[in-house]
Formats: structure tokens, sequence, C-alpha cells
């Protein structure tokens, strides 16, 4: 008797884990361990899964061919904290996708096909603290003000992108910033690099491996160095280079001067022509006078 109510019990277990496991809510395609968490990793999925439970917390999506994200996604499970998308198809982010009331604190979208990340992709998700963009082998383009108003973010993958260069903005305005990883890029050690240089020499506890794991190509040969061997001296011609702006300063400034200066020289002019009439006119007036 006593073995039939073991197997019974057992039975049991087995039972209510399966249930457990698959949830009531839970996709069809997917598994949910817990009443918060939906794993969807590596089930060739070409879209989002429909019927998340609303109130998800994880999410894993990894592993799959999902191209897309709908940007009205995290406005529907506003819970949200844990999202994984590595290793799918998408090729870039509707701005506005992660809202100001996003609760997101990870979001990896490392190993996709991204070629740029814009102005407004993340929206100010002030609560996001970890973010991967790492192995995006197209990425080649990170606006100043990708990362505006993500003041919680202390990590930071852009390794292994296809990144030459990035305006020293996009990480000078990250203030909770503790982890960058850059390395693994095909930077290009020019004018546009040299402020990058500085703020990382400045930074370099921020790196995983310090400067000395990041490299750049030469101007000249295509030469790749590491950053170790560079210094501020490097790039000492480049603050002699004058840019676009520069220059139309240059000749506008010039243009003005040289317009003040005539009609400067007008004036005189005719100031001392009109001054010499005058005294000729004076003159002969005296001269009338003593006749």
């Amino acid at each position: 008797m006593l073995p039939c109510v073991c197997w019974l019990q057992l039975i049991l277990i087995l039972l209510s884990s399966v249930l457990w496991t698959r949830g009531e809510n839970c996709p069809a395609t997917c598994l949910c361990p817990d009443p918060h968490t939906v794993d969807c990793s590596g089930r060739g999925l070409t879209s989002l899964p429909d019927e998340i439970p609303l109130d998800v917390r994880r999410l894993l999506l990894a592993d799959n061919w999902i191209n897309r994200i709908p940007s009205d996604f995290l406005v529907l499970y506003s819970d949200l904290v844990y999202l994984d998308l590595r290793n799918n198809s998408l090729s870039h982010i509707e701005p506005g996708t992660l809202s100001t009331s996003s609760r997101l604190v990870f979001l990896d979208l490392g190993s996709n096909n991204l070629t740029e990340i814009p102005k407004g992709t993340f929206g100010e998700s002030r609560s996001l603290i970890k973010l991967r963009l790492g192995n995006n082998p197209y990425l080649s383009k990170v606006s100043e003000d990708a990362f505006l108003g993500l003041t919680s973010l202390r990590e930071l993958e852009l390794e292994r992108n296809a990144l030459s260069t990035l305006k020293v903005g996009a990480l000078s305005q990250l203030p909770s910033l503790r982890v960058v990883r850059l390395e693994g890029n095909p930077w290009v050690c020019n004018c546009n690099f040299a402020n990058l240089f500085a703020w990382l020499t400045e930074n370099s506890n921020k790196l995983p491996n310090g400067v000395k794991g990041l490299e750049c190509s030469l101007p000249m040969d295509g030469r790749r160095v590491s950053l170790t061997q560079l210094s501020k001296d490097s790039f000492r011609e480049c603050q002699a280079t004058l840019t676009l702006t520069d220059l139309l300063i240059i000749i506008f400034s010039g243009i003005s001067v040289s317009v003040v200066a005539i009609m400067t020289s007008f004036f005189l002019a005719s100031t001392v022509h009109c001054f010499q009439r005058w005294s000729k006119g004076t003159k002969g007036d005296e001269e009338e006078s003593e006749e």
C-alpha cells in the first residue's frame, strides 16, 4: 500500500511541475518556469509570440528570427524588467519603443543586424541599468544623443560592432556609467577620434581591460595599433585643423570686416571732401569781404 501512495505522490508532483512550467496563460511554444517569466528562447519565432501574460517580468526571446519590435510593446507590458532579444534579426528599433514609463532594467539587443542607433531610440528609459548592443556587425553609427536620458545606465556594451568613430557626448552624458565595452570595433585614429581617445584615457577604469584592450587603424597606412601606443601628442595636428564651420566663420568675418572698412573709408572720404568744400567756401567769403 505504501509504495502505491509514494508513486501517486510522485505522479502528482510531476503533473503539478508540468502545469506550473506551462502556466495557464503561457504561449503555446514557450515555457513559463514561474508566474512572471516567459521563456521562448530558440523556438524559431519570426515575430513576438501571442498571448504573452500582461504581468510578465522576464521575457526571454533569444536565438530566434524576430525582425521587429512593435513601438507600443512596452506600453502593453509595463511590468517587464528583463528583456532578452539577443541573436535575432532586428535591423532597427523604432523610436519611442522604450517609453519613459518603462520599468525595464535589463535589455539585450546583442548579435542582431542593427545598423544605427538614432536619437530617441530608448525614449529616456530612466530605469535601464544594463544595455547590451554588442556583436552587431553592421552597426556603424551611434547618435550623440542615442542614450540621452538613460540616467541609471551602469553598463553599456558596444563591443565587436562596425564603429569607426563615436561622439564623446554619447558616453559623457551617462552620469551612472560604470562599465563600457568598446573593443573589437574598427576604430580609426584620425582627428574625429581625438576627443574619444581623451575620454577613454581619462575613464580607463570603466573599460574592462583599460585602453590596452582597444586598437585603432592609423589613417596613413591602415596599420592597427593599441591605444597604449598613442598619447595626446599623437593628435597634436588636430588642434590646428579647421572644420568647415570654422572656415565659414573666418570667411564671413573677413567679409564683414572688409565691408565695415569700405564703409568707414567712404564715410571719412566724404567727411574730408565736405570739409574741403566748406574751407574753400569760407576763404571765398573772406576774400569778398576784404574787397
